[in-house]
C-alpha cells in the first residue's frame, strides 16, 4: 500500500514538473501602444528629433584644421590612430581621455537615476528612440492601437499585405540609414558615401552596415520591450541606485483606490470610489505593456506616457491631474499616512546627489585641465642593447639610441634636439649631413612620428661612472614647447 502511494506521489510530482517545464517559456504577447498627447510625449518628440539629428548629421559637419589634417568635425580615424572632435585631437596614448569620458557617463547615469529614475531609458536610450521612430511609421501606415490590433488579427488580404510591406520597407530604409550613418564616423563621409554607392568601399563598411541594419530592424521592429526587459542589464542595476527620495513614475493609490468605472459609480455612489475610473488608458499607451497601478516594476522605463494619458482623463472628468505622477517614496508614504507632501526640488538636494555631482565635476575639471595644458610634442628614447657601448679608436665611448619624436600638431615644425648631462658629449644622426654637436635641428612632418638613429660620443674621462644619465630634449622655439627624456649612457667599469 505504501509502495503504491509513493508511486502515485512520484507520478503526480513528475506531472507537475513536466507542466512547469512546458510553461517555463511563454511566447511574446504583442504590444500595440496607443497614441497619446501631453507634455511628456511632446518632450519625447523633441528629444527624438534632437538625438536622431545629431546622429545622422554629425558626420557631415566640417571643421577646418589646416591643409595637413582631415576637415571632418567628428572622426574616428582608425587607420592613422586619431580621434578628432572639432578642435580636439586625441592620440592613441591619450585614450585615458576616452576612459575619463566613459567614467563621467557612468557617474552621470548614476546621478540621473538617483534623482529622476530611469530617465535615460525613457527618453534618450537609442533603443527607446528608434522604437519611437518605428512606432511613428507603424501608426502612419496601419493606424492607431485598435486599427493595428484588428489588422493583426484579421486574415491576410491585399490591404493587409500592402500595409505590412510598406511598413517593413520603411523600417528597412531607416535601419539601413542607421547603419550607414555609423560608418561615416570612421572615414571621410562624402568620400566613403561615393565609394559605398559605387561598391568600392572596403568589405568592413558593407558588413558593418549589414549588421547594424539587421540589429536595428529586429530590435526596434520586433523585439522592442524585450530588449529592455531581458537584454539590458540596467533595469537590474537601477534598483541599487534608487532610494526613497528618487523621483519615479508612480500611481498614487492613496488617491485612486478604490477603482470603479462611471457606470458602477452612478449605481453605488461616487463617495465609495477613488479617482481612478479603471479606464486602462495608462496600460494602452505603455510601450512596455505594463500596468503602472501594480507598483514599481522591472519593465517600467519611466517614459511617463501614462502620466499624459491619465492627466487627459482626469481633465475630462473634472478631477485634479497627478493621479499618476513623478513622486518619491517618501512623499508617497506621507500621503498614505494622511500628511500632504507634494514633491519639490528639495528631493534632489541630498548628500547622495552632491557626491555624484561632485565626483562627476571633479573628473571633468581634471580632464579639462590636462586637455588645456597637454604638450603637443613628445620624445621617446630607446638604448641599443647590443652592444651597449663601443670604444672608439681615440679612446672615447659611443652609445647608440633610437629616438622617436612625435609631432602632434597638424602642421610641419622644425625642432631642436639637444642633450645634456655629459660634458663635451656630441651626437650625430644617421643619414644627416650635420656635423657632430650637442644640438641638431630636426624637421617634423605634421601629425607624424619621426624615428632617428642617433650616436652619442663622449670622452672616457668625462663619464662619472659605469652608467651616466643623459637627457635628450626637443624644443620648439616658436611656441616654447618642449619635451625631455632621460636615458642611460653606458661605459666601461674601468677606464
Amino acid at each position: 500500500m505504501v509502495t503504491v502511494y509513493n508511486s502515485v506521489e512520484r507520478i503526480d510530482a513528475e506531472a507537475v514538473n513536466s507542466k512547469e517545464k512546458r510553461s517555463s517559456y511563454a511566447a511574446r504577447v504583442k504590444i500595440f501602444p496607443k497614441r497619446v498627447a501631453g507634455a511628456f510625449r511632446q518632450l519625447k518628440w523633441w528629444i527624438m528629433l534632437v538625438t536622431l539629428g545629431i546622429y545622422y548629421v554629425t558626420p557631415w559637419l566640417r571643421w577646418d584644421r589646416g591643409p595637413h589634417a582631415p576637415d571632418q568635425a567628428v572622426l574616428v580615424d582608425l587607420a592613422n590612430g586619431r580621434f578628432y572632435f572639432f578642435f580636439i585631437e586625441i592620440w592613441p596614448q591619450e585614450l585615458f581621455y576616452i576612459a575619463g569620458l566613459l567614467i563621467m557617463a557612468g557617474v552621470g547615469l548614476f546621478l540621473i537615476t538617483s534623482t529622476v529614475g530611469r530617465a535615460w531609458c525613457g527618453y534618450t536610450c537609442p533603443q527607446t528612440v528608434w522604437v519611437d521612430l518605428f512606432l511613428v511609421v507603424e501608426r502612419w501606415v496601419e493606424g492607431d492601437r485598435n486599427a493595428r490590433i484588428k489588422l493583426d488579427k484579421g486574415p491576410w488580404s491585399f490591404d493587409k499585405w500592402r500595409k505590412r510591406l510598406l511598413k517593413h520597407a520603411i523600417w528597412i530604409v531607416i535601419a539601413v540609414a542607421t547603419g550607414g550613418a555609423w560608418i561615416f564616423y570612421f572615414a571621410d563621409a562624402p568620400t566613403l558615401l561615393k565609394n559605398f554607392l559605387t561598391f568600392q568601399a572596403p568589405f568592413v563598411a558593407y558588413s558593418t552596415v549589414a549588421i547594424l541594419t539587421a540589429t536595428t530592424y529586429v530590435f526596434a521592429g520586433f523585439m522592442r520591450e524585450q530588449v529592455c526587459t531581458y537584454m539590458c542589464p540596467w533595469p537590474r542595476i537601477q534598483g541599487a541606485m534608487l532610494d526613497e527620495d528618487s523621483l519615479v513614475v508612480t500611481y498614487n493609490g492613496w488617491r485612486g483606490e478604490t477603482r470603479g468605472g462611471q457606470k458602477l459609480r452612478r449605481s453605488e455612489g461616487e463617495e465609495n470610489f477613488g479617482d481612478c475610473i479603471d479606464c486602462n488608458l495608462c496600460v494602452a499607451v505603455c510601450p512596455q505593456g505594463i500596468d503602472i497601478r501594480d507598483g514599481q516594476q522591472l519593465e517600467c522605463i519611466t517614459c511617463a506616457l501614462c502620466i499624459d494619458a491619465c492627466d487627459g482623463v482626469m481633465e475630462k472628468i473634472g478631477k485634479p491631474k497627478g493621479l499618476i505622477s513623478y513622486a518619491t517614496l517618501r512623499n508617497y508614504n506621507s500621503n498614505v499616512a494622511g500628511v500632504e507632501s507634494p514633491t519639490t526640488w528639495r528631493s534632489f538636494v541630498r548628500p547622495r546627489t552632491f557626491i555624484y555631482a561632485g565626483v562627476w565635476s571633479l573628473i571633468g575639471l581634471v580632464m579639462l585641465g590636462f586637455l588645456l595644458t597637454r604638450d603637443r610634442l613628445d620624445i621617446n628614447v630607446l638604448h641599443d642593447r647590443n652592444p651597449v657601448y663601443v670604444r672608439l679608436s681615440d679612446g672615447g665611448i659611443r652609445n647608440g639610441y633610437t629616438i622617436k619624436v612625435l609631432n602632434m600638431r597638424a602642421e610641419p615644425r622644425t625642432v631642436t634636439l639637444s642633450m645634456a648631462g655629459i660634458e663635451g658629449a656630441t651626437m650625430t644622426i644617421t643619414g644627416s649631413d650635420a656635423a657632430p654637436s650637442n644640438s641638431i635641428d630636426v624637421d617634423l612632418k605634421p601629425d607624424k612620428l619621426v624615428s632617428m638613429k642617433v650616436y652619442v660620443s663622449a670622452a672616457a674621462a668625462s663619464l662619472k661612472g659605469e652608467v651616466s644619465d643623459i637627457t635628450f630634449t626637443v624644443n620648439n622655439t616658436t611656441d616654447e614647447e618642449s619635451a625631455s627624456y632621460t636615458a642611460k649612457f653606458n661605459g666601461p667599469a674601468e677606464r
